[in-house]
């Protein structure tokens, strides 16, 4: 008798059956299986790409990959028993592989939040402060940025041990809604609005960089072409001696001021833009034995004009490029997770459907496989990478097509 009562208390703990989810657990499962297959083969392929693709090894693309291992993560341990637990409407794994579940969740969301910050950062110190950047972001401190960010997230959400239950709302395992208070609270308000709105605030600082930058550059062209023309028309009869040297040491001066944004923004491209050999331009600036770095700043006005030509057609196009694919990054980061955070905030009483919380909290796993969705889109050098890592695995396929071979003639 003690044993059935037990068991009952177990049901009702680990249960979120409702005739209102009976229909809905279908719809859930079949998104969950799609987010499974989905986010372990593209998170595999971003991994593998950066391993076997010499052009991706770039200090940026170190953290790209570390928030495919943290989704990764998520999608192919947890995201099978969030499956389970919606196809049976019950948790059938223990307390034990609940509190695991709980931990491993907000751990994989912390450091794609550090990650995220990190992205952010690196593209701000890329565009403004390039000597920072080499320091802060070396091999040495990536290592040690990414150690921490996994140690932080550990420590964040590893004194929240004891509270992790399983939710019915969701119909998953997470901390306790009041017996984490205040900690919980702190941290979500840290990592979720804190952590996300720094992400928010250094790509609104990038994006009046590059707009300031841009606009001195062709203030620049503009100013060459005016002291061209005036250099034309006065050197007939003037001396040297006279206004033309004051003309001259003001484009001087000006040149060497632009032209140091120009070659700045050669360095920050030669950092994120593929290396493209059909790119004479790109990779005459990325190879100084090619075209030394120091011919940049000689008073050629043919030269810096071409240097400013190309900073902004090219390598400015692709580091706006890939600093607009992180943003769209974080972009759906947000996207999944807000409508949960507000419905957890506005209804603190859970008189919302089932549902509704069932429904936001499954748009929180559509963040663990959109990322590589969105590098094959708007990256040409993932895009290349997948590519060649597919032709490389349906080669053994493709020879059983021709099977048996045909006969030499």
């Amino acid at each position: 008798m003690l044993m059935n009562h037990t068991n009952q208390t177990e049901d009702g703990l680990f249960s979120c059956y409702s005739p209102s989810v009976v229909g809905y657990r279908y719809f859930a499962v079949l998104w969950g299986c799609a987010v499974t297959i989905t986010g372990t083969v593209g998170n595999l392929m971003t991994i593998l790409a950066f391993a076997l693709d010499p052009r991706l090894r770039t200090r940026f693309n170190v953290l790209i990959v570390n928030l495919a291992v943290a989704d990764l993560l998520y999608c192919t341990i947890l995201q099978p028993i969030s499956i389970d637990s919606y196809l049976y409407l019950r948790w059938r794994s223990g307390q034990l592989w609940c509190s695991i579940f709980g931990l491993l969740l907000f751990l994989s969301n912390a450091v794609s939040i550090i990650t995220l910050c990190l992205l952010a950062v690196s593209r701000y110190l890329l565009v403004s402060k390039r000597a920072v950047f080499d320091r802060v972001f070396s091999n040495r401190g990536l290592l040690l940025l990414l150690i921490s960010a996994w140690a932080l997230g550990l420590a964040s959400f590893g004194p929240l041990w004891s509270v992790y239950v399983f939710v019915p709302q969701v119909c998953t395992c997470s901390f306790h809604r009041t017996r984490g208070r205040p900690y919980s609270t702190i941290l979500l308000f840290f990592y979720f609005f804190v952590g996300l709105g720094c992400v928010g605030a250094f790509y609104l600082l990038i994006y009046r960089r590059v707009r300031i930058a841009s606009k001195a550059l062709l203030r620049y062209r503009f100013s060459r072409r005016s002291s061209r023309k005036k250099t034309a028309s006065s050197v007939q009869g003037t001396d040297d001696s006279g206004m033309e040297s004051g003309t001259a040491n003001t484009c001087s001066c000006e040149m060497s001021s632009q032209v140091e944004q120009a070659q700045n923004k050669d360095e920050v491209a030669c950092e994120t833009s593929s290396a493209n050999p059909s790119n004479s331009s790109a990779a005459n600036k990325c190879h100084p034995d090619i075209v030394p770095a120091s011919s940049i700043s000689k008073p050629n006005p043919n030269a810096a004009e071409t240097s400013s030509h190309s900073a902004t057609s090219g390598d400015d196009g692709e580091f706006k490029r890939v600093t607009r694919m992180c943003f769209t990054v974080f972009l759906c980061f947000v996207f999944c997770f807000v409508p949960f955070l507000l419905l957890n905030i506005a209804d603190k009483h859970n008189r919302a459907p089932q549902v509704l919380h069932m429904f936001c909290a499954n748009l929180t796993w559509l963040n663990s496989c959109i990322n590589p969705v969105l590098y094959a889109v708007m990256n040409r050098q993932f895009r290349q990478a997948y590519h060649m890592l597919l032709i490389r695995a349906a080669a053994p396929f493709t020879g059983l097509w021709t099977w048996p071979p045909s006969p030499r003639s």
